[in-house]
């Protein structure tokens, strides 16, 4: 009988976005991109789910504009994750920094250059690069022109900007994401799709069309890097984790079902390529009229993706009785009920490493397509020590924990390329723009008011990550 394995070329890596890590916000012709405009810390949440007040308004302290400076530490950074022994290095290319107002005629080639030199040190040190094109930074320019990806032009935008780099960088990605966890649309819909509009003001008609034109976005790029590349791989991702009924009471479990029709609505186009029959229910009950050029059913029929590529950081639960809905939970930009057979970590996101193991299975079962994690971490509140280090073992008992149930994933059957740990050099938070919410194994020298030396010092975790890597996850088996 086949015994379910690790596979010897399992892609044991780390994970990181341009507008978290890269800065130079506007060096070598870069353009401003979404998250440009947002400021640091308590102003932040409130900026993304109103954009239109944050563009008039001056906040002092843009944590993106410097980031961790990878822009120009790149290449000290790669020599740490090489030493770590990362087999796959995930980053995105800042769609700004090659077309800077999105729509421009000719793509800027400093930007080109830039990404040329990241990506041949990769190679040189033998990793395989992951790329998400578009990772919650769509032009600015595009969104205060359009409104964002409910206008067709920006998808139009988008196919040029796909051929160019796909052109460019064809032989040196071996996998692509076209857009980062894709469902983020319906609850971030700034940083998801570059929507304008207050959130609360935004109709269903114009969040579902600007996700039609992102699963067009995502079937046009599996045609694009195809043509440029065989051999590559395109995947999806959505932000993962199951979603739980809070009781057996048949309408907690109707609202669980609910809720996982919202998730996955995008990988049954993404994958099967058609809209799903409770999709279409749900549009006709809502009043939600998809605008649709001719073909273009026909596109996402004809360019479904390869893999499933997934963040997950904690399961979700949900409930109707109004006594229970009262008791949140956050996680990952989603809300819901506090589930009280989990613990929790600073940030209020519920831990749940067996949540991880349970969706494995039910995307699989579900899609019947590899599965890849390109996210999964603790981000956590570390103190440098007087040595220059981060005593950081809640971080490796939370990976543990988490492998540990990857591991027993695999082994009843869920095929796995890879598992990525987000932020495997500490980067700036997506959500609170904070440096103290850290999630790397290595540590970089800033404060959430952007002071420090940027110096980065190894956590304990850097020696554990990299005994995992070496051994091929041997004491999860």
């Amino acid at each position: 009988m086949e015994q379910y394995q690790i596979p010897n070329d399992f892609a044991w890596g780390g994970a990181i976005s341009a507008n978290q890590a890269e800065g130079a916000f506007q060096t070598d012709g870069k353009g401003l991109s979404a998250v440009d405009i947002l400021p640091a810390g308590k102003e932040r949440s409130y900026a993304i789910f109103h954009p239109s007040e944050a563009m008039k308004k001056d906040y002092g302290y843009y944590p993106s504009h410097e980031a961790i400076d990878f822009y120009h530490h790149y290449k000290e950074d790669l020599a740490l994750l090489a030493e770590m022994g990362i087999k796959c290095f995930r980053t995105s290319i800042s769609w700004a920094r090659i077309f800077p107002n999105g729509d421009d005629a000719e793509p800027n080639e400093a930007g080109l250059q830039f990404y040329d030199e990241l990506f041949a040190e990769c190679e040189r040190y033998g990793m395989d690069v992951l790329v998400t094109m578009n990772h919650f930074d769509t032009p600015l320019a595009l969104i205060q022109k359009y409104g964002g990806w409910s206008d067709r032009h920006v998808l139009d935008c988008f196919v040029r900007y796909v051929k160019t780099i796909c052109h460019r960088y064809r032989g040196k990605v071996k996998y692509w994401i076209p857009v980062n966890e894709i469902n983020m649309l319906m609850h971030v819909p700034y940083l998801g799709g570059g929507l304008l509009k207050d959130a609360d003001q935004l109709t269903l008609q114009e969040k579902y069309q600007a996700a039609h034109h992102q699963l067009m976005a995502s079937a046009l790029a599996v045609k694009i890097a195809k043509q440029e590349d065989p051999s590559c791989q395109v995947g999806c991702m959505l932000a993962a984790g199951s979603i739980y009924p809070y009781s057996c009471r048949p309408d907690d479990v109707l609202a669980a079902l609910a809720s996982d029709h919202e998730t996955y609505f995008f990988i049954d186009v993404q994958v099967r390529g058609y809209y799903p029959s409770y999709a279409k229910a749900f549009f006709m009950e809502n009043e939600v009229y998809l605008e649709m050029n001719p073909g273009d059913e026909e596109i996402l029929a004809a360019h479904t993706v390869d893999f499933i590529a997934f963040s997950y950081y904690s399961s979700r639960c949900v409930a109707t009785d109004a006594e229970v809905t009262g008791k949140q939970a956050e996680g990952n930009a989603f809300l819901g009920v506090h589930n009280p057979y989990l613990e929790t970590s600073d940030w209020g996101w519920q831990i749940d490493a067996k949540g991880l193991r349970i969706t494995m299975h039910q995307l699989y079962d579900r899609y019947q397509k590899p599965l890849f994690i390109v996210e999964n971490g603790l981000g956590a509140a570390d103190e440098l020590t007087a040595e220059k280090t981060v005593e950081d073992d809640y971080r490796i008992a939370y990976h543990e924990a988490h492998l540990k149930e990857m591991v027993r994933g695999i082994k009843e059957g869920v095929p796995m390329l890879g598992y990525l740990s987000w932020g495997c050099i500490d980067l700036i938070s997506s959500g609170s723009g904070e440096m103290k919410k850290r999630y790397g194994f290595i540590y970089v020298d800033k404060d959430n008011n952007g002071n420090g030396t940027l110096r980065r010092y190894k956590k304990k975790s850097f020696g554990w990550y990299q005994h995992v890597i070496e051994t091929n996850g041997a004491e999860f088996l």
